[in-house]
């Protein structure tokens, strides 16, 4: 996470192997991150947490806590303990000033052509991991942490900016790579390109050494160490123009897992449809979730997908809070994934100053309805099922992406333009926006087995993007052959087309990528707007770039009205548009409701519904949704066993439960100076409410039709001890 400059991080995952056995054998199922040590205000009561940092985090200001009481603190506290930090940055003034070796380092910064480095704190760059750098990483912060006895580690953000590739240090990298000397990315797309695929390479290199070498150090000191990737989406690295090896990441053995860093941050930036480019956080964290989703899918690895309460910008509590619903449902409606960070730091969260609304300048700690709220959400995550249930929608659309579409985002050339990645946005939202659950698939994954067995109908360009091998054109006319139907838009009149790569060089002399894959299914080279069948399938060719369909006024029908054509032909059903989501999970019901859809209807949704969005937990029969608002329900109809006696929902974690004949007793926590409200389902009316032995029994808090009890009181982590007889 970034405010351009300094700040962040997101991270934690667990596992390795498949998915099941992860399932039996991680005890981690929440998690957050934080530089500090434990204090009241900010312990979460998650089961895990990622201590940032051997010297803390770089846009740290208060007085630092050395690393091993940091641990302590935290693992003092029953908290399983991890360690966290940043392979592109980091607290690592000790190499760049030279007191690690007797070198200064700061050339090794990312830089851009005006010579201005890129900082992520006082100095602080954005790393070219060279070689030496590496060594330092290893010897300094990883090898410290595992003698200490930690055995899994979070390296985030591998991250090298568009913009920069001008330092002598990427000179000497792309004289080692490529052989030859460094040419200025500015002058040419083939110059562009191949400035981002070293980027690329050398944070995938990066990555394998200090894994590689985290797993054989543990190894000889007996232990099984993790390694995992906390990430930003495919999506907002396009966007952002940053350069990360992001699924290319699968082929690495030494990775266990992968954060989701998503959050209001990165899912407010502006995109285009219908002709206007505004924030749309619900719909671009769905597509950022989806993603990071389909990045790993294909291989049993672990995820763990990240929400923030707040965001790295100033903003406001209205907004933050607004926007945090929007990324938490998003986040929810991938019922395939069940771990979560609940939270990045906490410090800020709970103990930072912000506004209290748009139009005030006036400053004040996180409100107490926001804090209730925002701790039922993350207390329910403990809860959350993985769940078989299907988001509700037309299934089986899909969207290609590729690890290239961050090669092509800067600069521009020959006037070729893509703002606001539209050409990505042109794929997905014309779907998402009719209540199509879209999904994408990773071309560096279609070599897995079942990466396109759900799908259907696949739309791909290479307008934004390139295929970095032709193996995955094999791939792409067996699965057309085998009954696909696939849907490709684009004019291949990029600037990037005509890059130096495998389609055009070595005995290869096909004027663009699409032109080979066209090939595959004997259709023939620049081959216009048609249909073209090919085995069981067929190829519709658009020769119109997907931006098109966003950036003008309705203009996005043409596409979906041929996506009706082809779903109709794969499946024999009619792909239905509508302006809502919805999933149950378990007792959970998810509810989002587009705006710029196909109508403006509410979507009303009936049930004994627990409004876990209010932090009062009202009792609803009925809600409706108006468009581009979400909803967060538990819905005591669909819990299993409605005469155990058991919380709901609660702005603190339940421990030491025990029940009764005609009693039940647990001890809450929380953080402190937070109020705790919580909806407790029992058998019948409680006679006796104990709140630390006291009585606060009231008739007015029980309610008939759901048989629940509302119960509020001051947190403590340290413990509150309820009771209730009947």
């Amino acid at each position: 996470m970034k405010n351009w400059t300094v700040y962040v991080g997101m991270a934690v995952l667990l596992g390795g192997g498949s998915v099941m056995a992860q399932q039996k054998t991680d005890r981690v199922k929440t998690t957050f991150q934080t530089s500090r040590e434990w204090r009241p205000t900010i312990d979460n009561r998650a089961d895990a947490v990622m201590v940032y940092g051997v010297g803390g985090n770089p846009s740290d200001k208060h007085k630092r806590v050395p690393f091993a009481e940091r641990v302590k603190s935290w693992k003092d506290r029953g908290y399983t303990v991890h360690f966290m930090t940043g392979i592109a940055w980091g607290e690592y003034q000790d190499y760049f000033t030279g007191q690690w070796d007797g070198q200064w380092h700061l050339d090794e910064g990312q830089v851009t052509q005006a010579q201005d480095t890129i900082w992520h704190g006082h100095l602080v760059p954005y790393i070219v991991p060279t070689d030496n750098f590496l060594k330092y990483l290893k010897e300094r912060h990883v090898k410290p942490v595992i003698d200490a006895g930690i055995d899994a580690i979070f390296m985030e953000e591998p991250e090298f900016w568009a913009r920069a590739g001008y330092s002598k240090s990427f000179k000497r990298e792309w004289k080692k790579y490529y052989g030859f000397d460094w040419r200025p990315q500015h002058e040419s797309p083939q110059n562009t390109y191949l400035a981002n695929k070293l980027k690329y390479h050398l944070y995938y290199k990066a990555l394998q050494e200090v894994f590689t070498f985290a797993k054989t150090y543990g190894k000889s000191k007996g232990m099984d160490v993790k390694c995992y990737v906390p990430t930003h989406s495919l999506v907002n690295y396009a966007q952002w123009m940053i350069v990360s090896p992001e699924a290319s990441l699968a082929s690495l053995p030494a990775v266990d897992g992968y954060i989701a860093q998503v959050w209001t941050g990165t899912s407010r930036e502006p995109n285009y449809f219908n002709g206007k480019e505004k924030e749309r956080v619900f719909e671009t964290a769905y597509l950022e979730y989806g993603s990071m989703a389909s990045m790993t899918a294909p291989t049993g690895r672990k995820m763990f997908f990240l929400t923030d309460p707040i965001e790295d910008r100033a903003k406001d509590w209205v907004d933050y809070k607004t926007n945090y619903q929007a990324t938490f449902v998003a986040q929810l409606l991938y019922p395939q994934i069940a771990d979560y960070e609940v939270m990045p730091w906490p410090e800020r969260i709970y103990e930072g100053l912000y506004r209290t609304n748009p139009n005030s300048d006036q400053k004040q700690r996180i409100p107490r309805h926001y804090s209730t709220q925002m701790q039922v959400m993350i207390n329910s995550l403990n809860q959350m099922p993985l769940s078989d249930n299907k988001l509700s929608g037309s299934e089986g659309i899909s969207v290609l992406m590729a690890n290239s579409l961050m090669f092509q985002r800067f600069p521009t050339h020959a006037g070729y333009d893509d703002p606001q990645l539209a050409n990505f946005y042109g794929l997905t939202l014309p779907f998402l926006k009719r209540g199509v659950p879209v999904k994408t698939v990773h071309i560096e994954n279609l070599g897995f087995e079942k990466a396109l067995t759900d799908t259907k109908v696949l739309l791909m360009t290479y307008a934004n993007m390139k295929p970095l091998d032709p193996i995955a054109h094999e791939q792409l006319a067996a699965w057309v052959k085998s009954g696909g139907q696939l849907i490709y838009c684009g004019t291949d009149k990029d600037p990037f087309q005509t890059v130096q790569e495998w389609w055009n060089t070595k005995g290869n002399i096909y004027p663009a990528p699409a032109d080979h894959l066209f090939e595959k299914m004997g259709i023939a080279a620049g081959a216009n707007d048609g249909l073209y069948a090919f085995g069981k399938g067929a190829v519709q060719i658009m020769r119109v770039d997907p931006k098109e369909f966003v950036l003008k006024t309705n203009y996005s029908q043409q596409l979906t009205k041929l996506a009706q054509e082809r779903y109709q032909a794969a499946t024999k059903e009619t792909l239905v548009f509508k302006n809502n989501f919805h999933l149950q999970r378990g007792p959970f019901e998810l509810l989002a409701v587009l705006d710029e859809s196909v109508n403006e209807d509410n979507y009303t949704i009936n049930g004994m519904l627990i409004d876990l969005f209010d932090p009062k937990l009202p009792v609803y029969r009925t809600r409706s949704i108006s468009p581009g608002e979400q909803a967060y329900f538990l819905n005591v109809d669909l819990v299993k066993d409605k005469q155990k006696p058991q919380v709901l929902a609660a702005a603190s974690r339940v421990y030491d439960e025990q029940m009764g004949k005609s009693n039940y007793s647990y001890v809450a926590k929380s953080p402190i100076e937070t109020t705790n409200i919580s909806r407790i389902l029992l058998p019948k009316r409680p006679r006796s409410v104990l709140v630390n032995g006291a009585e606060v029994f009231d008739q007015q808090h029980w309610d008939e039709a759901s048989n629940t009890y509302l119960l509020g009181f001051e947190n403590n982590p340290e413990g509150i001890a309820v009771k209730f007889l009947w």
